[in-house]
Parts: C-alpha cells; structure tokens; sequence
C-alpha cells in the first residue's frame, strides 16, 4: 500500500509538473488589478488561463449569499478548464495579476497539455475535498500551509497572496478560527508569523504530522 501511494503522489507530481510549464503557442497578455474579476458565472468559456505573476481565486456564490472559494491559482498554474459552454465560477485577481490567455481552440489542438492539465485539476480538487472533509480546523490548516509550501517550491517561507477571508471560505472555516488556529500553530513554534500574509515553516515534519 506504500509503495500504491508513492505512485499515486509521483504521478500527481508529474501531472502537476506538466501543467506548470510554459503552454506555447499564439496567446494574449493581460493584466488584472486586485480584486478586478477575470470572468463570471454565466460567462462563455472559450478561454484558458495561465498565471504569470500574481495570484488567481476561483469562487461560487451560494444561494444565501455566502461565498465558496474552490481554488487558488499561483505563477505556471492554468485554470479556466470547465466542462460545458458557459462558466459556473467566478474568477478574481487577488493581488496585481498578468495572465497568458489562450483561446479553447488551441488548448484542444494541444491535447498533451489539455491531459496534463486535467490530471492536475482532479487530483488538486480531490485533494481538496479531502481537507475540506477533515473533522478539526487545525487538520485543515495545517494540510493548506503545507500544499502552499508544496506549489511554491518547498521553501520554508511563504507568501500568502489570500486573505485569512479567503483561507476561511477555501477551507469551510470562520476568520475567527483560521486566525486562532494559525495562533496555536505559532505558539507551538510550528510557524512564525513575520506578518499577516508572511509565514515561516519552523517544523515542517510537525505541521505535516498535522495532516494525517
């Protein structure tokens, strides 16, 4: 069983590794302040997307008014990919944001990088159901910083381009308790908080020890 699911994360690494790199071929460039929106429900989806700086979340708005963040996309990440027509989410820049956009057609010429991409959706939106399902908020947190670490090459600094709002409606939380747990985290010297939106990993063993 060990050996299954060291096959199962080197293929997600691989999968994510291939979505990361450059797409080529004719695109356009364009620029988001924060907070400026990419694209909303109902829009058509004839475009992909892929981050080059900045930071990108995706976003439905629930019946009562309440907001689900269902991902984030960082620098060599795409998004845009959704099955049907026109999109079911929203898509916001969260900091200054400049986006390589491609045109569906080209994506679907380019079926290699389509697959890629696919394989690396699923398994990030699989990974994410997992967390969301996590009975304590410190399991979630801790799973959070640890794929943030991850998807910004394993350095033990990171740069959180989200707000504590944002994290809370990413992983089904209150501010208030995303913002007690990173508390309890710190004083368990687990991380340091240099800033609101700058984290030091002290003990990565200990926070992925979190997760299990």
């Amino acid at each position: 069983m060990y050996a299954a699911a060291q096959a199962r994360q080197q293929s997600v690494e691989q999968a994510e590794q291939l979505a990361k790199a450059q797409v080529s071929g004719p695109h356009l460039v364009a620029t988001y302040k924060a907070g400026r929106e990419i694209y909303a429900e109902g829009d058509l989806n004839d475009k992909c997307y892929q981050v080059s700086t900045g930071a990108v979340r995706v976003y439905r708005l629930l019946s009562d008014g309440r907001r689900q963040v269902v991902s984030f996309h960082l620098p060599g990440e795409m998004f845009g990919f959704e099955a049907g027509t026109d999109h079911s989410f929203f898509a916001e820049a969260i900091t200054d944001t400049t986006l390589a956009v491609f045109g569906r057609r080209h994506m679907q010429e380019r079926s290699r990088d389509l697959l890629a991409l696919a394989l690396a959706g699923m398994a990030r939106a699989q990974q994410h159901l997992l967390v969301i399902g996590r009975q304590c908020a410190v399991e979630r947190i801790a799973a959070f910083l640890v794929d943030l670490c991850e998807r910004q090459g394993g350095g033990r600094l990171l740069r959180l381009p989200m707000s504590r709002q944002d994290i809370a409606d990413y992983l089904g939380l209150t501010i208030e308790t995303v913002s007690r747990v990173m508390t309890k985290l710190k004083a368990r010297s687990v991380i340091a908080l240099r800033d609101a939106r700058t984290v030091d990993i002290m003990r990565l063993d200990a926070l992925r020890s979190l997760c299990c």
